[in-house]
């Protein structure tokens, strides 16, 4: 057994109200929990792992290059790999969701990627 405490858990935190919080997974699955401020979008970008997104609280929007979708809490979608897509908060209030990928992937994706 694994256990990661969330507040010993790593964070990452690029901007203000935007947070990322890596949680526990392996090398075939990994989960990150997430807060967006209103308005906050991530850049359009894709990967290597499939990803599905669950919100938690708030609104989130994903866009693809051909489709888009405004999730509500406990609403979920699936992100097929290197499909280019980007999550926004559209709503009012602080958004709050939790990602999972596979294969699962270090925090190095944040931290070291090129703005």
């Amino acid at each position: 057994m694994k256990p990661v405490p969330f507040d010993e858990a790593e964070t990452y935190e690029p901007e203000e109200g935007w947070r990322r919080v890596s949680m526990a997974g392996s090398d075939r699955f990994s989960f990150e929990w997430f807060e967006k401020p209103p308005g906050h979008s991530s850049p359009m970008h894709d990967h290597e792992n499939e990803q599905v997104c669950l919100c938690l609280e708030g609104e989130l929007t994903v866009a693809t290059e051909d489709d888009e979708v405004t999730l509500q809490k406990n609403d979920s979608v699936l992100l097929e790999s290197n499909e280019p897509h980007r999550v926004e908060n559209t709503g009012d209030e602080l958004a709050v969701g939790l990602d999972v990928f596979a294969p699962g992937r270090s925090f190095d994706f944040w931290t070291d990627r090129d703005e």
